[in-house]
């Protein structure tokens, strides 16, 4: 429980800590989730595999001109999941839900057409997914570690590695339970042009209501559970 307040605390501070002068971007991110489970408790002929996912959402960035700071946050439908196999047995487990990345991310330029960024951060997911004889938690908190380019000052490349805080589920009826720890690539053109006022409202708030509302919503869902 302190690991969780630990990283809604970072993710209200990065907020925080963004000057009024900062500049703001609306943009679209997707691309593919790879994902495999760290297993405590089980036999030898346990095995593993990657899940493939997709994720995509909208996001918005907040940039301090001159010093290359900012701070990006997203709304993200993600597939998450693990492949096991045990003997003649295969089982896929999905997890399908809300992802919030909430990142602090410096950029080096390397001209007035391309740089390189490093970002870190905490990450909150709601997986609405069900699944008999797994008890996976319904609100999970991870950090977020990445790099990737800038490219034509709109579109982003990157990758990141996202590693749980806690345990992802609990494999009913024995001591065993896993971590789904993910590599993600990611696409994202972060300067998306919203010509009607109503439609640049919409995503603000969507994209904001995330950066600043849902560790208050966090908090509740993991009260209920």
């Amino acid at each position: 429980m302190k690991k969780i307040f630990g990283a809604l605390m970072i993710a209200v501070c990065i907020g925080m800590a963004m000057p009024a002068q900062a500049q703001i971007h609306f943009g679209v991110k997707g691309g593919l989730n790879l994902s495999k489970a760290s297993f405590s408790n089980v036999g030898d002929n346990f095995k593993k595999d990657n899940f493939t996912g997709f994720f995509i959402g909208p996001m918005a960035e907040f940039n301090i001109p001159i010093v290359g700071l900012g701070v990006d946050a997203a709304l993200l439908f993600a597939q998450r999941g693990i492949k096991v196999s045990e003997g003649n047995e295969d089982l896929t487990i999905k997890q399908n839900g809300i992802d919030i990345p909430v990142n602090l991310k410096y950029t080096i330029g390397l001209g007035s057409m391309a740089g390189i960024y490093l970002a870190a951060g905490p990450d909150f997911y709601f997986d609405f997914e069900k699944k008999s004889g797994i008890d996976k938690k319904k609100a999970q908190v991870g950090i977020n570690v990445g790099a990737g380019l800038k490219l034509l000052n709109h579109l982003q490349v990157g990758a990141n590695y996202n590693i749980p805080l806690g345990d992802t589920a609990d494999i009913e009826g024995t001591d065993a339970s896993y971590k789904t720890k993910t590599w993600q690539v990611s696409v994202a053109v972060s300067k998306l042009f919203l010509p009607n006022p109503a439609l640049r409202s919409v995503f603000l708030l969507s994209v904001l209501s995330s950066f600043f509302f849902i560790p208050h919503f966090f908090i509740v869902f993991l009260y209920l559970q």
